[in-house]
């Protein structure tokens, strides 16, 4: 694996668990201020948006520099949006950059 494609990887990896567990956060903030009136967590929203975008920035490189299709980058930035969902993405997307790159050593 170039080191370009590894340090991408890793960027990825790590804002897919950021923004998996500030979804989770987000959820909690939304059940709290709709379901008990609570506002405690309000000010995690911009927060949330902030890193959502960090995460696409990441999505997008990675895409770029393994050369997905634009239809598979899309999806993998949306996994950002479902709550668990980008832990799920994260490894399928870590273990197939991972395969791609040993079958290109293998060759």
């Amino acid at each position: 694996m170039t080191p370009r494609v590894k340090s991408a990887l890793t960027r990825f990896k790590i804002m897919a668990f950021v923004v998996g567990v500030g979804l989770l956060i987000l959820c909690a903030e939304m059940v709290l201020h709709y379901g008990f009136d609570n506002d405690a967590l309000t000010w995690w929203s911009p927060i949330h948006g902030v890193l959502y975008m960090l995460y696409l920035v990441a999505t997008a490189d990675l895409g770029l520099k393994v050369k997905w299709p634009l239809t598979k980058i899309l999806g993998v930035a949306l996994a950002g949006v479902v709550p668990f969902f980008s832990f799920i993405m994260e490894r399928k997307v870590a273990r197939e950059v991972e395969g791609r790159d040993a079958d290109t050593l293998a060759a």
